[in-house]
């Protein structure tokens, strides 16, 4: 049967975190081994998703106030 993939099958293609594409000094730019230096948002036939690449988003954390670990009222 048909697998489900790992991550979701909604990823939009990026050369950003493709399996061919590489970070350039400028960060604004990706080298990739198919197209050459290219924008990070740009994809070509060749794009395999590599997860390791991909950077997750910060989560931002709650603040907590001392009173809400104490016992007492």
């Amino acid at each position: 049967m048909f697998k489900k993939p790992p991550y979701g099958s909604k990823i939009a293609p990026s050369c950003a975190y493709c399996l061919y594409g590489s970070p350039a000094a400028d960060p604004k730019m990706v080298l990739c081994r198919q197209k050459g230096v290219v924008s990070p948002y740009f994809s070509c036939r060749k794009f395999r998703y590599d997860p390791l690449l991909r950077v997750p988003r910060r989560q931002v954390l709650p603040h907590y106030d001392p009173k809400d670990f104490s016992l007492e009222d």
